[in-house]
């Protein structure tokens, strides 16, 4: 293990990190009402047309736009009703529409041939069952939805390693997808370390605290579709560590350590993952803020990470460093990881070679997106709740002024 704090760059942190990871993901099919949360294994393309036939949106008049032209409530136009829509009904078998025709039609009915536009039955007066006078004109378009408009055949719909959500779900049932390919979820262990954790439900006593991180990295990994595991709280002790950690890396695929991973006399965190196995510690420390002192591991390739204790800093360094490899099984050079630019209302001070990583409330202002830092230090939770997303002020500057744009990734 190198010296501690000889501090890596983002950039080459993943790059470490990514030369030793052994990804072997395993994928199975799954029935659509399974798949929620779950990641896809492969690219989905549509293989029919959402939806598959013209169809109204409207109850109404299915007619020719054009035998509608000029029609007013003191000129009408007159129309013969000649034929009506029933729900299921297959109208391409059917004569259609002639000149001067309408054929009533319910929300969701099939558009009659010859037809191009549904006019609304407000727009309408019965004259007799035979007969209607239109009081406004209908254009082509109206109150239809075309074939595939939503989704065409052939289109890619969803994306590998994208996490299923219910709107997801109502896609593929539209598209005819009854089961997806899916990786089998990434199994997270999640240890806390220090003498002065206490769980949830015990009172702290003078000095301690309760067990935040705990939770927030399993509802970070779970969110990712990941299958996150509590292995508890591990006092600062080596022999306890050494084990509660060798039990998590036996059970699962990553594991995340939070506390213990600055340079403290009893920090013990980077001394257990050297000792675990091959090739053990990769970094201690990245030069960002907050998040300096994460410890990044991989053993027999599998990720350790151990993130800082302060809430603040394990969220930020989890997002950055694991939530990647949780969703792609790799860092990708994606542009779009923040994907959003807001501007900032306030100055903002940065040290030079450090990339510096800004909790942000974000809100409209005359059609502009302004963020407004949320002030506070890395061990208020309370800061990340009130954030909207995180903002990125790059190594290479000392500072942003208020009116700069600035990357933002949404939470």
């Amino acid at each position: 293990m190198g010296e501690l704090f000889q501090a890596r760059t983002m950039r080459e942190a993943r790059e470490l990190l990514g030369e030793h990871i052994k990804a072997a993901y395993v994928t199975e099919q799954v029935p659509l009402l399974k798949a929620l949360g779950r990641r896809l294994a492969r690219d989905l393309t549509a293989v029919d047309a959402v939806p598959g036939f013209d169809r109204a949106t409207m109850d109404g008049f299915a007619v020719r736009a054009r035998d509608t032209l000029g029609a007013t409530e003191s000129l009408p136009a007159y129309l013969d009703i000649t034929g009506e829509v029933r729900m299921g009904q297959n109208t391409a078998v059917s004569g259609g529409l002639g000149a001067g025709q309408a054929w009533r039609i319910p929300t969701g009915g099939m558009l009659p041939p010859g037809a191009d536009a549904v006019l609304m039955v407000e727009y309408t007066a019965e004259l007799d069952e035979r007969t209607i006078g239109i009081t406004r004109p209908a254009a082509t378009g109206d109150h239809i939805v075309r074939i595939g408009e939503d989704i065409a055949s052939g289109d890619g719909v969803l994306s590998r390693g994208h996490v299923l959500r219910a709107q997801d779900l109502g896609l593929l049932a539209a598209a005819g997808v009854s089961e997806v390919p899916v990786f089998v979820p990434t199994r997270v262990g999640i240890i806390s370390t220090g003498d002065e954790l206490v769980e949830t439900y015990e009172q702290p006593g003078p000095g301690q605290v309760r067990d935040i991180n705990s939770y927030a990295l399993y509802g970070q990994a779970a969110v990712t579709g990941a299958r996150p595991r509590i292995y508890g709280i591990v006092r600062d002790n080596y022999k306890l560590l050494l084990d509660r950690l060798r039990q998590a890396l036996a059970e699962c695929d990553l594991v995340l350590l939070s506390g213990g991973s600055s340079v403290g006399t009893r920090d013990v965190a980077a001394r257990v993952l050297d000792a675990l196995g091959s090739p053990g510690v990769l970094f201690h420390g990245i030069s960002i803020k907050p998040g300096k002192p994460t410890v990044g591991a991989v053993v027999d390739g599998k990720p350790v990470f151990g993130l800082p204790g302060h809430p603040v800093s394990a969220m930020v360094v989890f997002d950055l460093l694991v939530t990647p490899l949780l969703r792609h099984g790799a860092y990708l050079q994606d542009p779009l990881e923040f994907p959003v630019r807001a501007r900032l209302n306030r100055n903002m001070r940065s040290a030079a070679g450090r990339e510096d990583y800004l909790r942000v409330r974000l809100y409209q202002e005359n059609g502009v997106l302004i963020a407004e830092p949320v002030l506070g230090k890395s061990g208020l939770i309370s800061t990340m709740v009130q954030a909207g997303g995180l903002a990125r002020i790059p190594a290479g500057k000392e500072g942003v002024e208020a009116g700069e744009y600035i990357e933002v990734k949404l939470f």
